[in-house]
């Protein structure tokens, strides 16, 4: 009998999956460990390997295909030896192409013609296959673009919007026709509605759940930084230079929030905790949960330890995590978990925001951008570079005098850096 490769639940929170690429032909032999395919998750794009030797017999599941629910058959391998008359005879469990289901209930014929349907779009993938969003096909095909000749940016290289639409307002491209001082050109096409990945619709549902069941709570507070930048300013002024004369590490000031705050956390414990049935959880580890933003949404790598790791090391941790985030690339042990979240806008010039708690934990703390502001000091007015925080909490596991403590020891930390080594 054909081994079943099936569609895995790569996530707790997974109930279907997109199948991006399939990394073997059939007909070509697979090694136990060997990597078959590459499965879009509600969290990111994964790898699956095969569990067994033998021949890929059949792509049932053509590469592109979405919504792809878990435990459907997707593949079958052959086993050393196994007549390939095996899978003619062959008669799935479940399936599932393009929304339409197919199980027992289907006679024979049917089932048939279905499997037949499946290998002729298996036989009209190639290798060549150009990889673009909807959005992105139908802007190329109304501006007359070539999108083969376009570079994708995004997942695999993926084309999306961003790359046609740089494509499209370069010299070479311009279309000289639709470009006049005296007309105004509508677009014949009033909207386009690209279809959400996975990803987006996961992160949509939790955040509405999140703001419709968890009873959040907003504090803010201003931290003069000046401490802050001072001590950047030095350790990256102490950042011995590679050969190129590029230096060796360059800290932000997100990674010493990152320090302040896990530092902060140790000093007040009772932070670091989940609402749950009947109880309050309180977590033994300070693992903070950093947001990165991905072509396909958000995603939070996690800091694990952090009391415990230097500004350097944090800096690494960051740097590292968050490349690998924006190529698909992290294992799920690396963004599932932690006890506390941080979101830093400050780079785009966002003064301040409330952020939204990321469920199962209890707060997140949102960072804004560092604003030189005229302040009062000894009866005289100085300028000064205010940043402000604000935190949101979830009221049910703690109330605003204890996440009003916390606050305010986060904002000596952060204003003294040197609190954290002592």
């Amino acid at each position: 009998m054909p081994i079943e490769i099936l569609m895995p639940a790569l996530s707790p929170t997974m109930k279907e999956g997109n199948v991006a690429n399939w990394m073997k032909k059939e007909g070509d032999e697979v090694k136990s460990g060997q990597i078959i395919a590459e499965i879009e998750t509600d969290k990111a794009m994964m790898e699956i390997e095969s569990v067994d030797n033998g021949i890929l017999g059949k792509i049932l599941v053509p590469a592109g295909t979405s919504n792809v629910k878990i435990n459907t058959v997707i593949a079958l391998v052959l086993e050393k030896g196994e007549d390939k008359a095996v899978l003619e005879s062959y008669k799935p469990k479940i399936g599932f192409i393009h929304g339409d289901s197919m199980d027992l209930a289907l006679n024979e014929d049917k089932k048939e013609k279905i499997l037949e349907n499946i290998t002729n779009k298996i036989e009209q993938k190639n290798d060549n296959r150009i990889y673009a969003s909807p959005l992105a096909k139908n802007i190329a095909n109304h501006n007359n673009i070539d999108i083969s000749k376009i570079t994708g940016t995004g997942p695999h290289g993926r084309i999306i919007k961003k790359d046609v639409e740089n494509y499209s307002i370069s010299a070479e491209n311009v279309n000289l026709r639709n470009i006049t001082s005296f007309q105004i050109g509508r677009n014949e096409v009033e909207f386009v509605d690209e279809p959400n990945s996975i990803m987006i619709n996961v992160i949509a549902q939790r955040l509405k759940e999140s703001k419709q069941t968890i009873p959040h709570f907003y504090l803010s507070v201003d931290c003069n930084v000046d401490n802050l930048l001072n001590t950047r300013e030095l350790i990256n002024k102490l950042a011995p230079k590679c050969k190129d004369e590029k230096l060796m590490y360059k800290i932000s000031v997100n990674d010493l929030v990152v320090k302040s705050t896990a530092m902060a956390i140790r000093k007040k414990p009772f932070i670091n905790c989940s609402w749950v049935e009947n109880a309050i959880r309180y977590y033994n580890n300070i693992d903070i949960s950093i947001a990165v933003s991905i072509p396909d949404g958000l995603i939070t790598p996690i800091i694990k330890n952090a009391d415990q790791k230097g500004v350097l090391t944090i800096s690494s941790e960051i740097k590292e995590l968050a490349g690998r985030a924006r190529k698909n690339q992290l294992k799920l042990e690396e963004f599932q978990g932690g006890g506390f979240s941080i979101s830093n806008l400050g780079m785009y010039g966002v003064e301040s925001f409330n952020a939204i708690v990321n469920p199962p934990q209890s707060c997140i703390l949102a960072i804004g951008a560092v604003i030189e502001k005229p302040i009062i000091k000894n009866g005289h007015i100085i300028p000064a570079n205010i940043m402000n925080i604000s935190i949101s909490v979830d009221h049910r596991a703690i109330n605003g005098a204890k996440a009003a403590e916390f606050l305010s020891e986060l904002k000596s930390m952060i204003e003294n850096p040197i609190l954290g080594i002592l």
